[in-house]
C-alpha cells in the first residue's frame, strides 16, 4: 500500500509517517514541497504520488491568528481540503482527514456526539467546519476524524509550554474553566494505523463502507488546570522544576483573540463501535508519552 500524508513535521504528522510505514510506502510531505495556501497544487501532487491511500494532518492550527488571517486559514482548513477530497472521489482513493473540538460552542453540557449541531466561536472552528463538511459533502471512501488538544512533547503545545513555565516560575495560574479529552498524537496516529490495517487489501470498500463523521479523543476529560498538574507531576526531570504552587484562573482573565470552547469533550462511542477500539484515559495517554 502507497499512503500519501502531509505536515510531516507538524506533531500528528511526525507521528503518522513513523506508525504508517509498517503498512506499506509513506511519502510524508510537508511545506515548501506541497503548499496549502495553493489549493489547486495539490492535485497535481496527488495524481503524480497515486496513493492507495490518502492522510491529511495538515491545518492551520493557529487559533488566535486566524481571527486576522482568515483568508489563509480557510485556504489552508478548508478550501484545500476540499481539492484533496474531490480528487479522491475521482480518482477512488479512500481519503482520511482530521478536524478538532473547536467546531463546537462548548455550552452542551455533556460529551458531543457526531449528530449535535456544531456552533463554532472562532475562525479557526469556522474553517475546520467547513473543511470537514466538504468533505463529506463530496462523499466516496472518506473518514473525518474529530479529535481534541492534540499534544506531542516534539511540538511547543500545552504539555511544553506548561513544563518550560514549571522550569522558569514559582507560581503558576491556568485556568479551569476550558474542559476537554487531552489527545496523544502518537495514540491517535497508532488508532489510524489500527483502524487502516483492519481493511486489509481493499480500502476503499472498507472505508466507503463505513465513510462518515467520528470523534476519536483521548478518553475522559480534564480542565486545562487538572492537565497542568498531571504534566507537573509526571514530569521526568522533577529537579529542573521551580514551580512551587499552581492556582486557577478564568479564561476571561487572558482575553485572546478568538474564544474558545468551555467545555468540549468528545463522546467516542461510534468509532468504538465501528472499528473496534478507543483511546485510552487521557491520564495514562500522558503517562505513556511522558515515558518516550
Amino acid at each position: 500500500m502507497k499512503i500519501l500524508t502531509f505536515a510531516k513535521n507538524g506533531q500528528l504528522g511526525w507521528e503518522l509517517q513513523r506508525t504508517l510505514a509498517c503498512l506499506g510506502q509513506v511519502i510524508a510531505l510537508d511545506y515548501p514541497g506541497v503548499d496549502f495556501s495553493k489549493p489547486q497544487s495539490l492535485k497535481d501532487i496527488v495524481k503524480q504520488v497515486k496513493p492507495d491511500l490518502l492522510i491529511n494532518p495538515a491545518a492551520y492550527t493557529a487559533v488566535d491568528k486566524a481571527e486576522s488571517q482568515r483568508e489563509i486559514a480557510y485556504l489552508v482548513n478548508s478550501d484545500s481540503v476540499a481539492v484533496l477530497a474531490e480528487e479522491a472521489y475521482t480518482l477512488r482513493i479512500p481519503f482520511i482527514h482530521y478536524s478538532t473540538d473547536y467546531v463546537f460552542n462548548g455550552r452542551k453540557g455533556s460529551p458531543y456526539v457526531e449528530t449535535d449541531e456544531p456552533d463554532p466561536l472562532s475562525v479557526y472552528g469556522s474553517s475546520k467546519l467547513a473543511g470537514e463538511q466538504a468533505v463529506l459533502q463530496v462523499g466516496g471512501a472518506a473518514i473525518v476524524l474529530r479529535t481534541s488538544w492534540v499534544y506531542s512533547l516534539r511540538q511547543g503545545g500545552f504539555v511544553s509550554k506548561v513544563l518550560q513555565w514549571a522550569r522558569e516560575q514559582e507560581v503558576m495560574r491556568i485556568v479551569d474553566d476550558q474542559i476537554s479529552g487531552p489527545t496523544s498524537a502518537r495514540m491517535l496516529a497508532e488508532a489510524t494505523a489500527l483502524m487502516i490495517a483492519k481493511a486489509d487489501k481493499n480500502p476503499y470498500d472498507f472505508f466507503a463502507e463505513r465513510s462518515g463523521l467520528y470523534h476519536l479523543a483521548g478518553e475522559g476529560a480534564c480542565s486545562r488546570y487538572e492537565w497542568a498538574k498531571a504534566i507537573i507531576v509526571m514530569d521526568p526531570k522533577k529537579e529542573e522544576q521551580k514551580v512551587k504552587e499552581i492556582l486557577t484562573a478564568k479564561s476571561d482573565e487572558f482575553p485572546n483573540p478568538a474564544v474558545r470552547p468551555m467545555e468540549s469533550v468528545l463522546c467516542c462511542d461510534k468509532f468504538e463501535h465501528i472499528f473496534g477500539s478507543r483511546l485510552p484515559d487521557w491520564e495514562e495517554g500522558m503517562r505513556m508519552a511522558m515515558d518516550e
